[in-house]
């Protein structure tokens, strides 16, 4: 009894606290309770595969790509084996500061910042965690040497195999093929791209962009067994073979590709041409000098420097394709696509006659022949024979008079101001002026004057605010060549599999069939025959003596380039006359007059053509040209520009 009423009592703010603090244990104990029950009873099998995974590595085996064939089957692209400066992630240190210390060592061995080496690292693992991150690719033996007698100082740093794009002839096609690079993060939500990852590579321009698709192949994977360290501790547990790309075979001609290109670098300025198949599109050859070493682009790092050279003016922009993306007035070429406006608007038929008295006047403005010529009176095909300026001027002058927009309908039908669809990326439309088009900017004061009968009569021949490409000239000349099928272009021809068998012919229809009257279209063939292989004809110096009956249309255009005047250069060719099979078409930028700079162009592509399908050359009813480059004599009248519109 007494000890009981000795012994202190604890104070209540004491008890409340530990009272405070038993509850608190008692609620961290709980919870670590009940998680700890969470991850081993009810999260266990999650993370004890988990766990196993960790052991396990996955290695991406790159698929080589498809390879690019020529019509012949012969290779055009194709692939060969490189060395790859690869990081293992998991194998990299796992102090941050070690991996920093690495990655500046690295940096100053292979050229590459530090900062670049994180970023690789961080978009090529963002989805792959453990998937090879490629630095560099194509990498010297010296490097592997290096890296290898110091391995110790590299961790995670390897040397592999991979393929890159390989090109046997060189900077050939080089605008066609286009080139392979890394996917962009951009593009890795594109749905065409639906399933690969940073570090892949895809085609980013020509041929390879277009067909991405067949040519890009399916990487297979290897699963090997890991350490906590990242080293491989036993032999392969699954691996999955990648599957090639298909081959894809071109409809280019090799010869008519090499001709063409010789031709046209033999000039100082930039220039392009097209040769197509006039029934079916096929491109037959395809090019636009100066050109680019498409080799470039297997470099992991593209120097700033490089990339200016390849997009500059100052350069002439090598990857600019001028064949599609050219813009230019086209000059006296044009005429047979007015003549055939007039003819089937029905304001003139191929007997009326026009006197070319060596002038045109209209709103008080005088407009000569080129050269000061005078032809007097002048039916249809002698006016194309001759290129007769007057002629045409006139015939603008009708069609503007006769109302409606016949002159752009017809050019628009044949294929003028709006893209072709060939299957190459990149492209433009051009501009085809209309009266629609001028008057809606007159209107919004973006120029001085509404339409009036002067831009008919400078589109008439082919001036005037008119922008246009080889492609789509040739596309026009082919339907009329064809009797009214525009064609779309195609460089694809059939798709392949790594065997040889065929997995799809790629031969589109025409875009539309348009209704020319057969005489109307004998008639401007006739006037460019005659242009081309009578004495007289704008073009007889380059293509008289041609063995082939064949058909042409020269051109000199007035194009400023930063306020200077200077000549454009064209050349439109169909052969055999007078069922042509195939059109060429040529530009050169300042290239002068037509018959002297384009003309004996076509001459050198047709040339090739004809030596390579002697059998064609038979069924024309003449025999295979020899070879040579031709000169051309003195230009005669081809069918000069006018001057400003009125």
């Amino acid at each position: 009894m007494f000890g009981e009423r000795e012994r202190p009592l604890m104070p209540a703010q004491f008890a409340l606290r530990v009272a405070i603090l038993s509850g608190f244990a008692l609620v961290v104990f709980s919870i670590i309770f009940f998680r700890l029950w969470y991850l081993q009873v009810l999260s266990g099998d999650k993370y004890l595969k988990q766990a196993k995974n960790n052991q396990v590595r996955e290695v991406t085996v790159q698929a080589p790509r498809g390879e690019i064939l020529d019509r012949q089957g012969s290779v055009l692209v194709d692939n060969r084996t490189a060395l790859a400066l690869q990081l293992n992630p998991t194998e990299l240190p796992g102090s941050h500061r070690r991996r920093e210390r690495e990655f500046a060592r690295l940096g100053q061995v292979i050229g590459m910042s530090p900062t670049s080496i994180r970023k690789q690292l961080h978009q090529q693992t963002k989805d792959v965690p453990a998937n090879p991150v490629t630095l560099q690719r194509d990498v010297g033996y010296d490097l592997v040497y290096y890296l290898r007698e110091n391995q110790d100082s590299y961790p995670g740093v390897t040397i592999q195999r991979v393929y890159v794009r390989n090109y046997p002839d060189g900077t050939l096609g080089a605008q066609i093929y286009g080139y392979v690079r890394e996917i962009t993060e951009a593009q890795l939500h594109e749905p065409r791209y639906q399933g690969l990852i940073p570090g892949d590579q895809v085609g980013q321009s020509g041929i390879e962009n277009t067909y991405d698709n067949v040519l890009r192949g399916t990487n297979g994977q290897t699963r090997v067994q890991v350490d906590a360290a990242g080293q491989p501790t036993g032999g392969v547990l699954s691996e999955t073979q990648p599957k090639p790309g298909d081959n894809l075979l071109l409809s280019i001609d090799t010869p008519v590709q090499k001709a063409g290109e010789a031709a046209l670098n033999s000039f100082s300025t930039p220039g392009a041409f097209v040769a197509m198949n006039v029934h079916d599109g096929e491109i037959l050859g395809l090019g636009s000098p100066p050109t680019f070493d498409p080799s470039v682009f297997t470099k992991p790092v593209i120097p700033e420097s490089t990339y200016k050279q390849l997009t500059s003016d100052t350069t002439g922009s090598p990857l600019t394709d001028r064949a599609i993306q050219g813009l230019y007035p086209t000059g006296s070429t044009f005429k047979p696509i007015t003549a055939m406006a007039a003819l089937e608007s029905g304001v003139m038929t191929p007997s009326t006659t026009i006197v070319d008295g060596g002038s045109f006047t209209e709103g008080g403005i005088t407009l000569h022949n080129a050269g000061g010529g005078a032809y007097g009176a002048l039916q249809l095909p002698q006016a194309l024979q001759v290129s007769s300026d007057v002629f045409f001027y006139n015939v603008g002058a009708m069609l503007y008079r006769d109302g409606g927009d016949a002159q752009q309908k017809w050019a628009s039908d044949l294929g003028i101001g709006h893209p072709t669809g060939i299957d190459l990326p990149g492209e433009v439309a051009g501009l085809l002026p209309t009266p629609a088009w001028r008057n809606k900017l007159y209107k919004e004061h973006q120029t001085d004057r509404p339409w009036t009968v002067g831009d008919n009569v400078n589109l008439a021949i082919g001036q005037g605010d008119l922008q246009t490409d080889p492609l789509q000239m040739a596309l026009a000349y082919a339907a009329i060549g064809n009797g009214g099928d525009v064609v779309r272009p195609h460089v694809g021809l059939e798709v392949r599999d790594p065997k040889g068998g065929v997995v799809q012919e790629i031969n589109p229809g025409p875009q539309r069939h348009l209704d020319i009257n057969p005489q109307y279209r004998q008639a401007i063939l006739e006037g460019i025959h005659l242009a081309a292989q009578s004495p007289g004809g704008t073009s007889y110096p380059v293509f008289g003596n041609f063995p082939i009956p064949m058909a042409g249309k020269t051109g000199t255009a007035q194009r400023y380039i930063n306020g200077v005047e200077a000549d454009q250069s064209w050349y439109v060719a169909l052969a055999p006359y007078p069922n042509p099979e195939i059109v060429v078409a040529t530009t050169i930028e300042q290239g002068g007059f037509g018959v002297q700079a384009a003309a004996p162009v076509a001459r050198q592509i047709l040339d090739a053509y004809y030596n390579t399908h002697k059998q064609a050359a038979k069924a024309a009813g003449g025999k295979a040209p020899s070879q040579g480059p031709i000169q051309a004599g003195p230009a005669p009248s081809t069918g000069g520009a006018a001057g400003n519109p009125y």
